[in-house]
């Protein structure tokens, strides 16, 4: 396919236009249209027309051959300073567009984040839904995405995001009560324990029910309540149990980054994390370092930025609360290596989508497909600001490419939003262009990162 099919090709500019008659660009043409007779023959030209039209009384054939010779001659000398002219107008032209106009730095702090903040918190509070369900009893929080055809009945997946928003942002007044937030989540409990997303139906998932635990322990909800529903969630992913779940690294990083909140010291943290380090395959393409792909066990699948961004994020957590050994450290810092590495940091950055595929509960001959959409350079600042990738970065000499692959990423998320509202670009049903978990990556990772900036600045 050609660039031009692609939409890529100069086809032809909009703004193009005629030129006006009589204006500066015929009055190019002609001029360039006299140059390209030849100096000489433009001097022969205007010689000849004078000679024939000069009166034999002016004094003679040599008066007339005088006039004309010199009209002829500065008539030649003017085309040539013309065409010339025009010549190195059209060189300066073409020089200017050729010329890529200079990249402003990007700012260590990308934009006026308190007016981000102000803005994404009053749209949270202008779309609230509240519903009263006769199951359920009131509930209070928001759908999948921002912007759903109302009513859109809040869900787990979106209520939980939500809470973990105005968490972030400290609830700047009572429009809106975490409180009814908590115990909505509650609420959506599963009748048998657990929590799921709104495309998995009635079965718990790991993932979504770590999530929400995370948060609900966060705002402060009953640890008898919390740890109850991690004993169940965690006695459910096995391999024998949720084989699909144990192989994704996207779930197992979420549900450790879940119960790292919930249940720091549940005795299934270390042995997700010794999980994720068994996984790590190497990169011929970058030195043989270590990454993830989508996979934990064969076939891997190809290496990816996103996943190894969040197995780095995922380890790192982990380590702060139960240290970590010389294995878990080795790859750690071998993803972060393997991000710095990137031949291309556009491509590093580019968003992803994946497929989750379990068995139904019902027919096990067909599938529950949870489709997940990454925000991957949210992920990417995340795992470049975590203490231990600035350390990989000063001991290897990689100070500059750290810094500025961090800053590029810091830059692409703040460039998705628009007044604190993230978007996934383009989507076949735009009512899920403004996902919920989309807006808590973006504001959480540029709220860590002017918290990083200003650590930086305050010891340098």
């Amino acid at each position: 396919m050609s660039q031009q099919q692609l939409g890529r090709g100069p086809l032809r500019s909009d703004d193009s236009t005629a030129p006006e008659p009589g204006g500066s660009g015929e009055a190019a043409r002609f001029v360039g249209w006299l140059g390209s007779l030849g100096c000489a023959t433009a001097g022969y030209v205007v010689f000849q027309f004078l000679f024939g039209l000069l009166p034999d009384s002016l004094g003679g054939d040599a008066a007339r051959y005088l006039i004309a010779g010199v009209s002829g001659i500065g008539t030649a000398a003017a085309a040539w300073l013309a065409a010339a002219l025009v010549r190195a107008r059209a060189a300066v032209g073409r020089a200017d567009a050729n010329t890529s106009a200079p990249v402003a730095p990007v700012p260590s702090t990308p934009g006026p984040l308190p007016q981000i903040f102000a803005a994404a918190h009053d749209a949270l509070v202008t779309q609230v839904s509240v519903v009263d369900d006769p199951a359920r009893g009131l509930l209070t929080g928001w759908s999948h995405s921002l912007g759903e055809s109302a009513p859109s009945r809040p869900t787990a997946l979106g209520t939980a995001y939500g809470l973990h928003i105005m968490l972030d942002l400290g609830v700047p007044d009572g429009r809106l009560s975490t409180g009814d937030l908590v115990d909505t989540l509650w609420r959506l409990r599963l009748p048998g324990g657990g929590w799921s997303a709104r495309s998995q139906g009635t079965e718990p998932r790991p993932e979504i029910t770590a999530l929400v635990l995370g948060v609900l322990a966060r705002a402060g909800a009953s640890s008898e309540r919390v740890a109850a529903e991690v004993g169940r969630c965690t006695a459910g992913f096995t391999h024998e149990l949720d084989r699909a779940g144990r192989e994704s690294t996207h779930v197992v990083t979420t549900v450790l980054r879940g119960l790292l909140r919930a249940a720091p010291h549940s005795d299934v943290i270390p042995r997700l994390r010794e999980a994720l380090v068994d996984s790590a395959v190497s990169d011929p393409r970058r030195d043989h370092l270590r990454c993830w792909s989508y996979r934990l066990e064969t076939p891997y699948g190809l290496p990816s930025a996103l996943h190894t961004a969040q197995a780095v994020v995922a380890l790192d957590r982990t380590a702060r609360i139960l240290g970590e050994g010389a294995a878990s450290k080795a790859a750690r810092e071998d993803g972060v290596r393997w991000l710095l590495a990137c031949p291309d940091a556009a491509q590093d950055l580019r968003n992803l989508r994946e497929e989750v595929r379990r068995p139904r509960p019902d027919d096990p001959s067909r599938h529950e497909v949870l489709n997940v959409r990454h925000f991957t350079a949210s992920w990417t600042l995340r795992a470049l600001m975590t203490p231990g990738a600035r350390e990989v970065a000063e001991q290897d000499g990689l100070e500059t490419e750290w810094r500025a692959l961090l800053e590029r990423a810091a830059a692409t998320v703040w460039a998705a939003q628009t007044d604190g509202i993230w978007s996934w670009g383009r989507v076949e049903n735009s009512e899920l262009r403004h996902p919920m978990w989309m807006t808590y990556q973006g504001l959480s990772a540029l709220r860590a990162h002017a918290v990083w900036v200003y650590r930086q600045e305050e010891t340098s």
